[in-house]
C-alpha cells in the first residue's frame, strides 16, 4: 500500500533554507525587516518544497493571529439554516469577508452567540480566548450590544459594528438603509402610486428604524400621506403576512407596499393572492434583502439588494490595516441598489386619460 505523502510543515522549510523558524515566519508574513538575501533563499525554499502556509506558521510572529472573526446572531440563524427559508445573509458575508480575508493571507471564521443570554459575555469570552482574533465583527443585533462592545472595548480587540450608528467604540459601518426605502418609495411614486404601505422590522434593529425614516421622507417629500399606512414584523412570514393584511384590509388600502425583509414580501403576495389582487396590475411590492428566493416567485420581486458581501470586505480590509492605521471616527455607508423584477407597475388608473 502506498504512503501518505507527509505534510510539508514550516520546520523543513526552516531546515532547507538553514534559517530559524522565526525568519521563516517572518517571511511569510511579509514583514519589513528581513534582508532581500534572505527572503529570496526562504522563498525558494518554500517554493520547492510546495509549503502552503498556516495559521499556526503565521502565529509564530507572536504578534497576531491572522484570524478575524464574525459574530452572527445564534438563533435567528439556526432557525433559517433549519427552515431552509432561503436567506442568504451568512452567505454574502463569508463571500466578502474570506475572499478579502485570502487577499491578504487571513482566514475567516464564523461564531453564533445568542444577544440576549444572560451568559453572552462568558459565551463570548471563551471564544475569544481560544481563537485570539485580531479582529471581531459585529452583525445585527451584537453590534449594538453594549455588553458585547464593551467587552471587545475592554480587550482592545479593534472591531466593526455592522448596522449601528450608536456613539462608542468600534467602527460604524451601515448599508445606507434609510436611502434604500427613499429610493425604493421614489420609484413607486414616479410610478404614480400615492397609497404607499410600508412594513418595517422589529424595533432591536436600528434599520429597521432607518428604512422607516427614509420611506416617510420621500412620501413627505412627494406631498403623500403616511397615516396608518406603516405597519411592523419581525422580518419573518407570519408577522408579515399579519402586517400584511392590516394594510390590505385598510377602506382606502395602499396600491403599493414596501416589505423590510423577503420573508415578509412572501407573506405580502399571498396576502393579496388570498384577495384575487394582481401583481403589479392591482398592487406593487417591492422587497428588502433580494436573496434567491425572490427571482422565483410569481411575479419574481423588485427588491433593494444589500451590499452585505461589500460591507463585510470594507470591514474586514479595516480590521486588518488596524495595527498601522488609526479606525474611522465617522460611520461608513455602502449604498445598496434597486433591481427591479415583475412585481412593479403603473398604479391602477395612473394610465387612465
Amino acid at each position: 500500500m502506498a504512503r501518505r505523502r507527509q505534510a510539508v510543515t514550516i520546520r523543513h522549510v526552516a531546515e532547507d533554507a538553514g534559517v530559524s523558524l522565526q525568519t521563516v515566519s517572518r517571511v511569510i508574513n511579509k514583514e519589513p525587516n528581513v534582508r532581500p538575501a534572505m527572503k529570496e533563499r526562504v522563498q525558494a525554499s518554500i517554493d520547492r518544497l510546495g509549503y502552503v502556509p498556516s495559521i499556526a506558521a503565521q502565529r509564530m510572529s507572536g504578534s497576531r493571529s491572522y484570524l478575524i472573526l464574525a459574530i452572527n446572531d445564534r438563533e435567528k440563524t439556526i432557525a433559517e439554516w433549519r427552515g431552509r427559508s432561503g436567506t442568504d445573509w451568512v452567505d454574502q458575508m463569508l463571500l466578502g469577508g474570506m475572499l478579502t480575508c485570502d487577499e491578504h493571507g487571513y482566514r475567516m471564521m464564523v461564531e453564533l452567540v445568542d444577544t440576549h443570554s444572560d451568559h453572552v459575555e462568558r459565551e463570548l469570552s471563551a471564544t475569544i480566548a481560544a481563537l485570539q482574533p485580531d479582529g471581531v465583527i459585529l452583525t445585527p443585533p451584537h453590534s449594538e450590544n453594549p455588553l458585547i462592545t464593551g467587552l471587545l472595548a475592554k480587550r482592545h480587540i479593534p472591531f466593526a459594528r455592522i448596522g449601528s450608528l450608536d456613539p462608542g467604540p468600534g467602527i460604524r459601518l451601515t448599508m445606507d438603509d434609510e436611502h434604500s426605502a427613499a429610493m425604493a418609495t421614489e420609484k413607486l411614486v414616479s410610478l404614480g402610486h400615492r397609497r404607499i404601505g410600508f412594513i418595517a422590522g422589529p424595533d432591536d434593529y436600528s434599520l429597521s428604524g432607518w428604512r422607516v425614516t427614509g420611506w416617510r421622507a420621500a412620501m413627505e417629500f412627494a406631498g403623500l400621506p403616511t397615516d396608518g399606512l406603516c405597519e411592523k414584523g419581525d422580518f419573518g412570514f407570519e408577522t408579515g403576512l399579519e402586517a400584511a393584511n392590516k394594510l390590505l384590509d385598510l377602506e382606502d388600502r395602499p396600491t403599493a407596499i414596501i416589505a423590510s425583509s423577503d420573508q415578509m414580501t412572501l407573506a405580502v403576495l399571498e396576502a393579496a393572492r388570498d384577495r384575487n389582487l394582481k401583481v403589479p396590475q392591482d398592487l406593487s411590492v417591492i422587497s428588502f434583502d433580494n436573496t434567491p428566493v425572490v427571482r422565483f416567485t410569481d411575479p419574481p420581486l423588485t427588491a433593494v439588494d444589500q451590499p452585505i458581501a461589500e460591507t463585510i470586505s470594507r470591514a474586514v480590509e479595516l480590521l486588518i490595516m488596524a495595527p498601522k492605521s488609526p479606525l474611522p471616527l465617522e460611520p461608513i455607508n455602502v449604498q445598496g441598489q434597486l433591481i427591479e423584477r415583475g412585481s412593479i407597475g403603473p398604479a391602477p388608473g395612473a394610465n387612465d386619460a
